[in-house]
C-alpha cells in the first residue's frame, strides 16, 4: 500500500513536471512558494491585523494557530517521520528552488497557510477571509509545482493547519474567558 503510494505521489509530481509547467507559471509559482518561507506572509498578516482594534482577536488567534503548526509540523512530525524529499527520489523530478533542509513530511508551508487563512476565513469579513484562503492554496500547490514536497505532504499540512486553526481559537477564547473571569472577580471582590 505505501509502495503504491509513494508511486501515485511520484507519478502526480511528474505530471505536473510535464504538463503543468511553463516559464511563465514558474515565475509566478516560485514567487509564490517564496511568499510562504518561514510563514513570512502570514506572520506579516497577523502583525498587520493586530493594529485594528476589530481584527485583534483574528490576529491573535492566527498567530496561536500557527505556534501551534509550528510545534506539531516542524518539531514534532517532521523529525518524528524523516520523509526523504521527492526530489531526491523521483527520478526525473527535477526541483525548481534551493533545495530544503529539513524533511518532506508534512508540508510546514502548507500547515502554516492553512492555519492562518482558515482562521481569517471564519473570523474576518469575506473580503479579507476569502483572498486569504485563495493564497493558501496557492502557496500549497506551489509546493508541488517546484517539487519540494509529494501531493501526501500537502494533504497532511492541510489537515494539520485547519487543526490548528481550530485549535488557535479555542486557545483565544479560552485566554478570553480567562481574562473577563478575572476582571469580573476582582471588581466584586472589592468594596463590598
Amino acid at each position: 500500500m505505501l509502495s503504491f503510494l509513494q508511486q501515485l505521489d511520484g507519478g502526480i509530481l511528474l505530471w505536473i513536471q510535464e504538463n503543468l509547467r511553463s516559464p511563465l507559471l514558474t515565475g509566478i509559482f516560485t514567487f509564490i512558494t517564496r511568499l510562504g518561507d518561514g510563514g513570512f506572509i502570514w506572520i506579516l498578516l497577523t502583525i498587520l491585523l493586530l493594529i485594528p482594534k476589530k481584527t485583534r482577536k483574528a490576529a491573535f488567534s492566527m498567530a496561536a494557530a500557527l505556534i501551534w503548526s509550528l510545534i506539531i509540523t516542524n518539531l514534532l512530525l517532521k523529525n518524528s517521520v524523516a520523509r526523504v524529499r521527492p526530489y531526491e527520489v523521483v527520478e526525473g523530478l527535477r526541483i525548481l528552488i534551493k533545495p530544503p533542509q529539513d524533511w518532506s513530511f508534512p508540508s510546514g508551508h502548507t500547515s502554516a497557510s492553512l492555519a492562518a487563512a482558515v482562521v481569517m476565513q471564519r473570523m474576518l469579513p469575506r473580503k479579507i477571509g476569502i483572498p486569504g484562503f485563495i493564497l493558501a492554496v496557492l502557496i500549497s500547490f506551489s509546493r508541488l509545482y517546484v517539487g519540494v514536497h509529494y501531493p501526501t505532504d500537502v494533504l497532511g499540512g492541510a489537515v494539520i493547519g485547519v487543526t490548528c486553526a481550530l485549535l488557535g481559537e479555542i486557545c483565544v477564547k479560552w485566554a478570553d474567558e480567562k481574562i473577563r473571569r478575572r476582571k469580573e472577580g476582582g471588581g466584586h471582590g472589592q468594596g463590598g
